[in-house]
């Protein structure tokens, strides 16, 4: 089982949203949803300090040994020296039980050496994988392979899709 999770803001609240599923899935086995308010402001380089604390909510909800990978929208480090976002901040919050795949929609001007891109589809525009405590040439070949036709694996698109609603 993988467990993938975004956060959409309005103000200063937040809707978490993680979806469990398979590999092969295209819709979610299992959908949790949190809601955060006096979630902290965005900072430039510090995304982590406001998206983390709406994470760990969505991770206190399941068991964690039952789950092969957790895949966020974003990033595991945020320039090429090894320094952590979001997904390498999560990987160490959670005593690395669990590989962290990020999977980010947009270039990133520092790490372009810490991602893989990949194009899905027919999509001229790549994602940017990026791993921790899984191999990243498996990561990107899951990724590839997830179904849906599109740029955005359709299990992706679904959370979007839930976390805006």
């Amino acid at each position: 089982m993988l467990l993938a999770i975004d956060v959409y803001y309005k103000e200063q609240t937040a809707k978490a949203v993680g979806v469990l599923f398979n590999w092969d899935s295209a819709m979610p086995e299992q959908i949790i949803i949190e809601h955060s308010t006096g979630v902290e402001e965005y900072v430039p380089g510090e995304f982590y300090k406001r998206e983390l604390p709406c994470v760990l909510k969505i991770i206190g909800q399941i068991k964690l040994d039952s789950v092969e990978a957790i895949i966020i929208d974003g990033y595991i480090y945020v320039d090429n020296d090894g320094a952590f976002g979001l997904g390498g901040v999560l990987y160490e919050t959670i005593n690395k039980s669990v590989p962290v795949i990020g999977v980010a929609k947009t270039s990133f001007f520092r790490n372009k050496e810490t991602v893989t891109e990949l194009l899905r589809g027919e999509s001229k525009n790549p994602l940017y994988i990026s791993s921790i405590g899984y191999p990243i040439d498996d990561a990107v070949e899951r990724i590839k392979n997830m179904k849906g036709e599109f740029r955005i694996p359709a299990i992706l698109k679904e959370l979007d899709r839930i976390t805006k609603e």
